[in-house]
């Protein structure tokens, strides 16, 4: 299996290929820069294991949400690629690809709880929960959008506590205390990265969750905001 990864949903910029269970990355935190910088980090990491496009069994992009004009870039890079190679696209939730950070980074094991939040802008937050099954975050409820005020954590039979992971855990101050009090650990140092969402789309690949390339789109939560910024709206 030779799957191509592409995340630009936050600051980070990355592509991963995921080569028969082994994961090869480029990363560089570059706000401005995604443009400029993933299609370089496309060509090196497929270079680097000798393979052209053509290659490929599948792609796969971190389609939201986080930064309207990231996702907007990696989702026109995966669209055109699948399309000229006639090539499935399997669409991953950056929220999910940070909660697998969390999982890996804090070691985290079967059961364990995970609250991500992203910094949404405007006061508010992306939330999503997960829980570790099998090394992998499982999404409990939906994603959303809410100011942190009005963040919530699922009520369950069993909860040994939480780990918040994701920039937008910086708001922790302005978070209920029915969560806070919840949470065991709090890492906001972790952002979406391409070789989380490469992880994730191998099994949602497998998992049947590839899309042709008109279906690869973006999620934003809040496309409302999108459409009153444009020209002549309110």
């Amino acid at each position: 299996m030779k799957l191509l990864a592409l995340d630009t949903s936050s600051e980070g910029c990355s592509a991963a290929l995921w080569l028969d269970g082994q994961i090869s990355e480029r990363f560089e935190l570059a706000p401005r820069g995604h443009t400029r910088l993933l299609m370089p980090m496309i060509r090196d990491v497929l270079a680097e294991q000798g393979l052209v496009p053509a290659d490929l069994d599948a792609l796969a992009f971190a389609r939201g949400p986080g930064s309207f004009t990231g996702l907007r870039i990696a989702t026109g890079v995966v669209q055109g690629l699948a399309w000229g190679l006639s090539l499935p696209v399997v669409p991953v939730s950056s929220l999910a690809a940070v909660a697998l950070a969390g999982i890996e980074a804090h070691r985290l094991t079967d059961g364990d709880l995970i609250a991500v939040a992203f910094d949404a802008r405007m006061g508010e937050v992306y939330w999503g929960c997960f829980q570790c099954r099998e090394g992998l975050p499982v999404m409990i409820g939906e994603e959303r959008v809410c100011s942190p005020v009005a963040v919530s954590l699922p009520e369950l039979e069993s909860d040994a506590g939480w780990i918040g992971v994701g920039q937008g855990w910086a708001f922790v101050k302005d978070m209920p205390e029915a969560v806070v009090s919840r949470i065991r650990t709090i890492d906001h140092s972790l952002i979406p990265r391409a070789a989380q969402v490469a992880r994730l789309a191998e099994q949602g690949y497998r998992q049947g969750c590839a899309v042709p390339a008109q279906r690869a789109q973006p999620v934003y939560i809040r496309d409302e905001v999108a459409w009153k910024k444009l020209p002549g709206r309110e």
